[in-house]
């Protein structure tokens, strides 16, 4: 769910508030469309289009299905969730926390023009 994203976010990308993610580039936060603006914001297009296929399961919905995962190290490793729902969504989050920590922060693609760049 997203309050267990933000908590990833928080373990792989600790010098930076969750919230940075939150309006960035063209698929960070809100939905998104057009052309994801670098690679930071590839990571929430990758994030969006996982939640999209995780709510193709019956009774999914990944804003707010929690589940576990392993404590964190700076990288998260694993998933520990008991079923398809909570496994997909755990692994959607894990695997965007992670990109985050790879891809650069570009502050000048934080709270961008949405309606000229993201079309």
């Amino acid at each position: 769910n997203l309050y267990q994203f933000k908590n990833m976010i928080h373990c792989t990308v600790p010098n930076r508030s969750w919230w940075h993610f939150a309006n960035y580039g063209c698929y960070c936060g809100r939905g998104g469309s057009g052309t994801p603006v670098d690679d930071l914001d590839r990571c929430c297009q990758i994030h969006d289009n996982c939640y999209g296929e995780a709510e193709k399961i019956s009774g999914c919905w990944p804003y707010i299905k929690t589940y576990t995962y392993d404590s964190c190290q700076g990288t998260l490793t694993s998933c520990g969730a008991a079923n398809n729902c909570a496994a997909s969504v755990c692994d959607c989050d894990r695997v965007a926390a992670n990109c985050f920590a790879r891809a650069p922060y570009i502050d000048k693609n934080y709270n961008i023009d949405f309606n000229a760049r993201c079309q």
